[in-house]
């Protein structure tokens, strides 16, 4: 009989253990259906499951060993439990039949609710679709209303465990505890609710603002400012992370006060997204007041591509330093010593960076005096050195941007753009020439190459006079080697000039003028 009684206290013991340890599985998993569940929040989980299992085992050793001393002392375990139990008061186990009828009740009512809200959660699922089924995804709508259910359902489950520990009359402390961990835990699942809602929300507008733009609305510049979605979205899921994490510090009395940092925190991610747009829709505004005239010439379309770039670069460093400013501020932070210290430190660096400064000043002068535009062909650099050359990109504050004929992005600093070839000033002369035999009609070869000039001309619009023959170059070994002249337009030359390559040879060949081979080749 003493046996059994120690094994019934030892069972009674590890059931509580077990129940515990469900409880806390519980707890985990309502949790880790917010979030993943991370290496963290598995070691937690580890650590708290030992914890209870080395308590039971102490316990079931005490449990063990106490008996084993009243056994030795000759005592009755039978009777020495019925005297214990008889000491509680009879509405102790009144009280704990009631709580218990009661847990398992509202278990049950809770598991009833989960069913029913299941239920409507599928219909409301289901009609969400069929509303919006021409712009939304039915697996979008599908993972809101599963990630809805578990996030009520954790919810309700953490509210039947705090009225079972009302019911059960344990410490006052215990349901404290309680509705600090549903509290945190609502903050939470509501918040990470409303992310999802605000990212549908999004993508809905954005779909639709594509769907009805056209060119007489003001939606035709959505799609030039469509690439600031995805960042619109990244502040709006820092804002609601701060928004929970301040709500959930609150809840921590130790660390309530870090709280008043949370609206701070909101308020820069605030200055951050406005001066990203507001630099956006100025530079837009820009382009559309620069270029909204259809009938621009050329040279008027390439000064201003080539302002457009040096203002994004003023607008951006203007917009970003009126941030900086309102940051500080929002951090009670005075930023006029600060801006005098950078004043003086400017100066200073300024006085060392001579380099720096002779390079704004060449962009200005390249600027007002015109030597170039964004679109021109030119030829760049100082005479001992490495020549550059290509179509100008951009003109910014230090350097130029100019792409070779190759591919290759050349930057070169505007102090060191040395002096410059500009092949799109008003026309240019495609220079190709020519090697003849000596017994050659050299009339009939410059008829021959003023009729193909001319041809071109009429079928090229790139070619603006037709080809003239600037007369012979040079005598050589075998051959005669003829100049010749084509007018075209700025930057034309490099193409008009393989064109002419190509066309005087097909014409000579067919006129039986054979071109001569030069001698080293021959004695290859």
């Amino acid at each position: 009989m003493n046996i059994l009684i120690i094994l019934a206290e030892v069972s009674l013991v590890i059931f509580v253990f077990l129940l515990l340890n469900w409880l806390v599985n519980k707890l985990f998993k309502l949790f880790t259906k917010l979030k993943s569940e991370d290496r963290s929040i598995k070691t937690l989980r580890r650590n708290i499951t030992g914890l209870l299992l080395l308590a039971c085992l102490v316990s079931c050793i005490l449990i063990v060993g106490a008996n084993g001393y009243l056994v030795y002392r000759g005592e009755n375990l039978q009777q020495y439990t019925i005297a214990m139990l008889e000491r509680i008061p009879s509405g102790f186990w009144i009280t704990l039949g009631i709580g218990i009828a009661q847990s398992i009740g509202t278990f049950i009512l809770a598991a009833i609710a989960l069913k029913f809200l299941k239920y409507w959660l599928k219909i409301a699922s289901t009609r969400a679709k069929n509303l919006e089924k021409n712009t939304a995804d039915d697996e979008s709508i599908d993972a809101f209303f599963n990630a809805l259910y578990h996030r009520i359902s954790g919810g309700i489950w953490l509210w039947a465990v705090i009225l079972c520990a009302q019911f059960l009359k344990l410490p006052a402390t215990v349901s404290e505890y309680l509705y600090i961990a549903l509290r945190i835990y609502l903050i939470i699942a509501v918040g990470l609710l409303i992310l999802k809602a605000v990212a549908a929300v999004v993508d809905f507008l954005d779909a639709l603002s594509v769907r009805y733009s056209n060119p007489d609305n003001l939606l035709r510049f959505y799609d030039r400012l469509r690439h600031l979605i995805p960042f619109l979205k990244r502040c709006l899921e820092f804002v609601i992370y701060v928004c929970m994490a301040t709500l959930v510090i609150q809840q921590v009395q130790l660390i309530a006060n870090i709280a008043a940092f949370g609206p701070r925190i909101i308020k820069i991610i605030g200055i951050i997204f406005i001066s990203r747009v507001l630099f956006e829709v100025v530079y837009l505004l820009v382009e559309e007041v620069l270029f909204k005239d259809r009938n621009l010439t050329d040279i008027q379309r390439s000064r201003r591509l080539t302002l457009v770039p040096l203002f994004r670069s003023f607008l951006q460093y203007f917009v970003y330093f009126a941030a900086i400013i309102s940051i500080l501020y929002t951090l009670d932070i005075d930023p006029t010593p600060i801006l005098a210290g950078a004043g003086i430190v400017g100066i200073a660096v300024g006085l060392g960076a001579q380099t720096l400064i002779n390079d704004i000043v060449c962009g200005f002068f390249i600027l007002f005096e015109n030597y170039y535009l964004v679109g021109d062909y030119i030829e760049a650099g100082k005479v001992e050195e490495k020549v550059v050359e290509g179509v100008v990109e951009a003109i910014e504050l230090r350097t130029t941007r100019i792409r070779h004929p190759n591919g290759q992005l050349q930057i070169i600093r505007n102090g060191d753009i040395g002096s410059i070839t500009n092949y799109s000033k008003q026309y240019i002369f495609a220079v190709v020439e020519v090697g003849v035999p000596y017994n050659s009609n050299l009339a009939h070869v410059y008829k021959v190459i003023e009729e193909v000039g001319q041809q071109l001309k009429t079928n090229d619009p790139d070619v603006l006079e037709g080809t003239q023959i600037d007369g012979v170059e040079s005598l050589g070994e075998s051959n005669l080697l003829l100049r010749t002249l084509t007018k075209v337009k700025p930057g034309k030359h490099l193409q008009i000039q393989r064109v002419l390559r190509k066309i005087f040879t097909d014409a000579l060949l067919r006129e039986g003028i054979v071109i001569p081979i030069r001698a080293e080749s021959a004695e290859g």
